[in-house]
């Protein structure tokens, strides 16, 4: 199965979670390739416009993730503005999981799964996985793990 891996990332920390989950899913035998969206003008308090200077073709996969952090309490811009602009996309499966800096989902993590189902669904994908890693806890860690295995489960059938 051909998974990718697309990842927002500001500060580097959804992007460490992201190559954990790589690496999960391809020691499960599955073909993982990892891609970044990056933006200038990501200040996310500001009200500018990000503009995506790299946006990668989700097409070509059998399963897709997502995975974005958590700004002003939302999906970050960036993200949010690369999935609005995909087109209509065929894929089998799809999960999609944030990184907030905050340790309670309900502060952002939340509101960010939800935005980002619904900009997926817009696009034909249905997201069967979602995952919150609160970066600021304790339990980040364990959070992270259970991402990969819930995940890992769904896209290669393998726990």
């Amino acid at each position: 199965m051909k998974i990718g891996i697309i990842v927002y990332s500001q500060t580097g920390n959804t992007l460490s979670a992201a190559e954990k989950l790589k690496a999960a899913l391809t020691a499960k035998g599955c073909d993982v390739e990892l891609q970044r969206v990056v933006a200038t003008g990501g200040d996310p308090g500001a009200r500018a416009f990000d503009t995506l200077v790299q946006s990668p073709d989700p097409n070509g996969y059998d399963a897709l993730v997502f995975a974005s952090p958590v700004q002003a309490f939302t999906l970050a811009r960036a993200t949010a503005l690369y999935l609005a602009q995909l087109p209509e996309i065929k894929t089998g499966k799809a999960c999609c999981f944030v990184t907030q800096g905050l340790k309670k989902p309900w502060l952002g993590g939340s509101k960010a799964i939800r935005k980002m189902r619904a900009l997926l669904l817009e696009k034909g994908i249905k997201v069967s996985e979602t995952g919150i890693v609160n970066w600021s806890g304790d339990k980040r860690e364990a959070q992270v793990d259970e991402i990969v295995s819930r995940f890992a489960k769904a896209l290669c059938g393998k726990a």
